[in-house]
């Protein structure tokens, strides 16, 4: 098969950007959806599903949670899947294990949350005053909320629903029997599957990071991930282009005419599966693109909170958003030859804003 640049690039888009459709449905194609606490001006998932859900509004997604076979959970990082995808990973048998402490006070807080039905992470923080830890970032945090993540991990617990952002957890009951080693083998290839259909087409490089972090998922099946992907090196679509191995599912062709993107203008999230393998992005558009919420102000290039700026299939610069006093504020920045002097460009721009003002629910001024 005989693949070039031009043609990945045009069906990394189009094949992301499907044609907008439920929500339930829009995850279930997507497969997974990677979460961020950070709202600038929205978190990522709502960033990231407003673009394939019709008539998505900021804050569906935990507003509808509860009613959709869907889990939060860890695949190559934290965020939304559907149920049974999450159910390949557990159960799961994190690398640490907890000490007999530990697990008692697991045991009295899993007891307490069984009584509720349901609870808040100040209400097991009020009832066991654990008091606090410090977090990865070096803050304080509650160690009950702490706690309470750990146990979601192991799949004691399940986020039932979120609160003004903060998750709600209930007892996770159906406790599934280990798999056998065929099982398991099955169930990582299913995963691998599962993330090359969100992130394709992938370098070489870009599987085998995805196929590490799998092991976030699924810590008890790390010596079989080398396996994993060899048996997805085998079974993938692949071609060589531009010196590099690239893979894609196998059922789909990138140089189909079928993977046409459109002509809109379009702010994503940088989480979205489109820009999220920065290397592929590099060589796509010619320009790094870099998360820098967590660099120190003064040592940022593009802003905390750059959104990617896609034109048809080009990624011709960024965006910083931000609501202030109700009113959206915007700057922009570009790369390579500058803003796009074409007319198209700038009446794209004014219809996406447009549409993020909705997303929102602010009014223009």
């Amino acid at each position: 098969m005989t693949i070039t640049e031009e043609q990945l690039r045009r069906y990394a888009v189009a094949r992301s950007l499907f044609r907008p459709t439920t929500l339930s449905r829009a995850i279930g194609r997507l497969g997974f959806v990677q979460a961020d606490p950070i709202r600038a001006p929205a978190r990522a998932q709502d960033l990231m599903l407003r673009h394939r859900v019709t008539g998505y509004r900021a804050g569906d997604l935990e507003r509808r949670y509860p009613r959709l076979a869907l889990e939060e959970d860890f695949l190559v990082s934290y965020g939304i899947l559907p149920r049974a995808h999450s159910a390949l990973m557990h159960p799961r048998t994190p690398r640490r294990s907890w000490g007999a402490p530990r697990r008692k006070q697991a045991e009295a807080v899993l007891a307490f949350v069984r009584a509720r039905g349901a609870a808040h992470p100040r209400e097991v923080d009020a009832h066991f005053a654990h008091g606090k830890v410090t977090n990865w970032f070096g803050g304080s945090s509650n160690a009950s909320t702490k706690l309470l993540e750990e146990m979601h991990y192991r799949g004691w617990l399940r986020v039932l629903r979120r609160d003004g952002g903060t998750r709600v957890y209930t007892v996770r009951d159906t406790e599934a029997p280990r798999p056998d080693d065929v099982t398991a083998d099955s169930r990582m290839d299913a995963l691998v599957d599962l993330v090359v259909h969100q992130y394709a087409p992938l370098p070489a490089g870009g599987l085998g990071r995805l196929s590490s972090l799998l092991c976030l998922g699924t810590p008890q099946w790390t010596g079989r991930r080398a396996a994993a992907l060899a048996r997805a090196k085998q079974r993938l679509g692949h071609a060589r282009v531009g010196g590099m191995e690239w893979y894609w599912p196998a059922t789909e062709n990138p140089a189909s005419r079928r993977w046409c993107p459109d002509e809109s203008v379009r702010l994503l999230t940088p989480f979205d599966p489109i820009v999220y393998d920065r290397r592929r992005f590099e060589i796509f558009w010619g320009w790094p693109y870099r998360f820098e919420a967590y660099t120190p102000a003064p040592k940022r290039k593009l802003g905390y909170y750059a959104l990617p700026l896609l034109w048809h299939d080009r990624v011709v610069g960024w965006g910083n958003l931000t609501v202030v006093a109700g009113a959206l504020c915007c700057s922009f920045g570009y790369s390579g030859r500058g803003e796009p002097s074409d007319a198209a460009f700038r009446t794209g721009l004014e219809a996406e804003l447009v549409r993020v003002h909705a997303f929102l629910g602010l009014e223009r001024r």
